[in-house]
């Protein structure tokens, strides 16, 4: 007969699929612990799609889109609702101490309080549908690093 596992082996068990590897790249390292990585994959590739769709204020679709209405739009094809605008998504979003791939990171552009978020990338970058369109920035940009207010996590 087996003697049942003790508490540790089997917690030990039980996180056995979700322990990986040393990771090899920043992205890899900052894999969001809430989310599955084939659902963050997913909200990646899906946002690199629109690369080059033109901005229009209060744009949610591919023919234009503003920047909350891009996040809204690429994470509800991941069944992932969020509310309208960057400050609804700020407020409904869980706080993360530093931003993991697949999270939204949020910016003071226009206002007071956040008023950009992009979905980011890794490596400083982030994807957003800025006033040149859906593009890739870097977040310590002499413009974003000073506007950048924090992420959060929509998972």
């Amino acid at each position: 007969t087996a003697k049942a596992p003790t508490t540790s082996e089997s917690t030990a068990a039980s996180n056995s699929a979700s322990v990986q590897k040393p990771a090899t790249s920043t992205e890899a390292a900052q894999k969001p612990a809430t989310a599955s990585t084939s659902v963050v994959e997913g909200v990646i590739a899906e946002a690199k799609k629109y690369i080059g769709s033109p901005y229009k204020w209060a744009g949610n679709t591919p023919a234009g889109f503003d920047c909350s209405g891009f996040t809204v739009y690429v994470f509800n094809k991941f069944g992932i609702s969020l509310p309208r605008t960057a400050a609804t998504q700020w407020d409904a979003a869980t706080p993360v101490s530093s931003p993991r791939v697949g999270d939204l990171v949020f910016f003071e552009t226009y206002k007071v309080g956040p008023s950009h978020v992009g979905i980011y990338l890794g490596d400083n970058k982030f994807i957003s549908a800025a006033s040149t369109g859906v593009t890739i920035s870097d977040m310590t940009s002499s413009y974003w690093k000073t506007r950048y207010l924090g992420a959060k996590s929509p998972y």
